[in-house]
């Protein structure tokens, strides 16, 4: 039986050549004559064979290492350089066999690589690009295997728990238990969730000790793949995070990490279980270093000075963490924190956040951790049906344009004086989509829908020349200082701007004269400049009104010398189930359109569509710049909503499912229903009743709200993404509460 069939790496005794032995060896073996200087191994001997500044770097094995984990190192170290040839690795030069006096050794010659080794003075520039290269040798291993990666080696962190017996070589009992709290938190929290971590083929051992550092303090060299295998991406990371973190002072450990797992994250962002999970590693290769290193210290006391070279660092560090606990530890490492209580928030929210905000929907708030689809999650792990959010259109997060956030985020963002794809093509699809008759020809691109009809007014004054404007009468169109004026439902009581007409909404009871209102605005001195719409009629109590109702307002608003704006905020990005935007439902062509809350699916951009002479007539008065306005990202986002609805056939589904939502609705006979597509109104005899019913709704787990200028109208708003399935669920939770 050959030796290393019978020995592990760690068990064998390490090779005693002496530095003349070696000397020989490289000029027999691979013609390389010169001084040989023992570098110092834990398990095998290392020389650098000096040649005039070139040379190499002689690696005798121990017994213990099997040709198979010698064929691995080297066909990793060709994947690497065909994979990234830039990588600064060592490579190896040759490979023989030598009989020592305790049997045959694996002899292997490598480039000899320039640069000092760093230590715990390591500014947090040259961390983060340690890190960072790091990542970057994983990458390289990516698509690389081979079968002796599965090998069983103690360093590995799978093999935490084999620490266990090991730990009796620890001569403090304090300190042993410390190991064994470690090997105890592992086995509970690490181990049942090994499979579900990224995992791969990696170094094994990116430290200090491993890479050389040029005058700059970057990677110029990186040595010794002897500690490679197939093992969670998390615990490789950990590994070279130890050895960037021994020696610190305790008051600048966390802080560094953070620079290190930035740097790390730079190539290869953690996942939220390899964040939770991180404090765990890294306690587990402390663990490892100083419960290994006293178990060979008892069998190889000879060789004490170099096996215990990192031993009082690593205690601190481990001793330090113990006494904080690893709970906290991974709170700094920014692994992912339980919720915060939700009467704790409350009254921090309140304390720390302006008392103008807006107060929290529900009597019972709803306090969330996570959305998805139709769904959100509260802080109790409660599911929620969101039946009355438009701001996730597609659903929320919505995985295409989460990761078209996250592509473009590592990208590039920047603002529009610089020249990029994204906005151009957003600008460019969102002008196709309007109706050729209307000359919509010209983009810009802003952050909420407030901005944009504040941008829309704007155009509209300085087109038109006047000042005044005609809403609807209980319409929301933002909270700028302009558009606020705008929104009576956000009036106070017996408020109304002077320079601000309303008239009914169309479909309603309400007399709607808009020739009479711009002749107020005209006898004020004030002249119409534009009437804004929300075609849905959201904040008015959600109607429907004919398409001639609506066509008469247009024509009246442009006899008037005015200019019609179409508010797509609430009821655009196709959810009255007809087009992608409400207003063409009627057979109207506004001047001017604008977007908001669903453009980015819960990303803020926002955008004015208008003829290009519009912008032209602001131009002359002035220009008009955002610095986050169409950024690369915002772009992004909205076009992975445009393309979203598109491929799943949203606008179709709106209508279908809307009209089923209606029928089943009207079917209550509990009051006057209205709506179309996926926005329903039911109109209650009392806000009272509405806001009982709201709250009753969402103690059975569903969302909704309620609006109109009497507060009695239930609003039901979903994502469009809502399918008979949630329909149903809606129509139990509605009736229950109806009736209960």
């Amino acid at each position: 039986m050959a030796p290393w069939q019978s020995l592990s790496v760690l068990a064998a005794s390490p090779p005693r050549f002496s530095a003349d032995e070696a000397a020989a060896i490289a000029a027999k073996l691979f013609d390389l004559r010169g001084e040989a200087v023992d570098l110092g191994s834990e398990r095998d001997q290392m020389f650098l064979i000096e040649n005039g500044g070139a040379g190499g770097v002689l690696k005798i094995s121990n017994l213990g290492e099997n040709p198979p984990v010698i064929d691995l190192e080297e066909n990793a170290l060709l994947h690497i350089h065909r994979v990234d040839p830039d990588l600064p690795i060592a490579r190896q030069r040759g490979r023989a066999t030598v009989d020592g006096l305790d049997g045959p050794h694996f002899i292997r010659l490598f480039e000899r690589m320039q640069g000092r080794v760093g230590g715990p003075d390591l500014g947090d520039e040259a961390v983060a690009a340690l890190a960072a290269t790091h990542a970057r040798l994983t990458l390289a291993l990516r698509g690389f295997f081979h079968p002796a990666a599965g090998r069983d080696l103690l360093w590995s962190p799978a093999q935490t728990p084999r620490l266990r017996p090991l730990a009796a070589s620890i001569p403090d009992a304090g300190r042993r238990g410390i190991v064994e709290r470690v090997i105890d938190r592992f086995e509970e929290r690490v181990l049942p969730r090994w499979d579900y971590l990224p995992a791969q083929v990696a170094h094994g051992d990116f430290t200090l000790d491993n890479v050389f550092l040029d005058e700059s303090d970057r990677v110029a060299g990186i040595v010794d793949f002897g500690d490679m295998s197939f093992t969670a991406r998390t615990g490789d990371f950990a590994i070279g995070l130890v050895s960037l973190l021994r020696g610190r002072p305790e008051s600048d450990v966390f802080r560094v990490a953070r620079v290190a797992i930035d740097g790390y994250a730079s190539r290869i962002p953690l996942e939220d279980e390899e964040l939770d999970l991180l404090a765990d590693f890294v306690a587990a290769r402390l663990a490892a270093l100083v419960t290994i290193s006293a178990w060979r210290v008892e069998r190889y006391p000879e060789n004490a000075e170099y096996i215990q070279s990192w031993d009082a660092d690593s205690w601190a560090l481990l001793e330090h963490f113990d006494e904080i606990g690893l709970d906290a530890v991974a709170r700094e490492l920014g692994a992912p924190q339980p919720p915060v209580p939700t009467e704790e928030l409350v009254g921090r929210r309140a304390a720390a956040l302006g008392s103008a905000l807006t107060g929290l929907t529900y009597r019972d708030p709803v306090h969330l951790v996570r959305g998805e689809g139709v769904w959100l999650f509260d802080a109790d792990g409660r599911r929620l049906l969101d039946a009355y959010n438009n701001v996730p259109v597609v659903g929320h997060c919505h995985p295409r344009v989460t990761e078209a956030v996250v592509r473009q985020t590592r990208a590039l963002n920047t603002h529009s004086r610089y020249l990029y794809e994204p906005l151009v093509e957003l600008a460019e699809r969102l002008v196709a989509t309007m109706p050729p008759e209307a000359g919509l020809d010209a983009v810009m691109l802003v952050n909420s829908g407030s901005e944009a009809n504040d941008l829309a007014w704007r155009l509209a004054t300085a087109a038109t020349g006047h000042s005044g404007a005609i809403v609807t009468e209980f319409a929301y169109h933002g909270v700028t200082t302009a558009i606020a004026d705008f929104s009576p439902e956000e009036w106070p009581q017996g408020f109304q701007p002077e320079h601000v007409e309303t008239i009914a909404p169309p479909g309603s009871a309400g007399e709607v004269d808009v020739a009479g209102a711009a002749a107020r605005l005209e006898e004020g001195g004030f002249g119409l400049a534009a009437t804004y719409l929300d075609c849905g009629f959201t904040s008015d109590g959600i109607w429907t009104p004919e398409a001639s109702e609506v066509q008469a307002i247009a024509d009246a608003t442009r006899e008037a010398g005015g200019l019609l704006v179409a508010d797509e905020v609430q009821a655009g990005h196709g959810r009255t189930g007809e087009h992608l935007w409400s207003f063409a439902q009627y057979g109207i062509a506004p001047d001017i359109v604008t977007l908001g809350k669903p453009m980015g699916n819960g990303y803020p951009v926002a955008a004015v569509i208008a003829r290009q002479e519009l912008f032209d007539r602001l131009k002359a008065e002035t220009e008009v710049f955002s610095t986050f306005g169409g950024n690369p990202v915002a772009a992004r986002a909205a076009l992975a909503v445009l393309d979203v609805i598109e491929d799943e056939r949203l606008i179709e589904n709106a209508k279908r499912v809307g009209e089923e939502l209606i029928k089943a609705l009207r079917d209550l006979n509990v009051g006057e229903v209205r709506g179309r597509g996926l926005l329903a109104g039911v109109e209650l005899e009392s806000a009272e009743w509405a806001e009982e019913v709201v709250n009753r709704m969402r103690d059975a787990g569903v969302l909704i709200n309620r609006t109109g200028p009497n507060e009695n109208v239930l609003k039901i708003r979903p994502p469009l993404v809502f399918m008979p399935e949630h329909v149903e669920l809606l129509l139990e939770a509605i009736g229950a509460a109806l009736n209960g």
